[in-house]
């Protein structure tokens, strides 16, 4: 049996589901998709998604 990591809402205790999120930075938007609870909007954004995809566009932007 494969133990699949569930993440939950601590406000509203739901499951999250994956939906494309816009993030905004130095004035320019990129989006990815990243659990978020169904009920309130709130997201989880993970180390691994901050200390990657998030860092890589952080320099490109910051280097133009």
């Amino acid at each position: 049996m494969a133990n699949k990591k569930r993440l939950l809402c601590f406000k509203c205790n739901k499951e999250l589901e994956l939906k494309k999120t816009d993030f905004s930075y130095l004035g320019h938007t990129f989006f990815t998709e990243v659990p978020a609870c169904p009920r309130c909007g709130q997201v989880y954004i993970s180390e691994e998604l901050v200390k990657g995809r998030i860092s890589e566009v952080e320099m490109q932007l910051e280097d133009k």
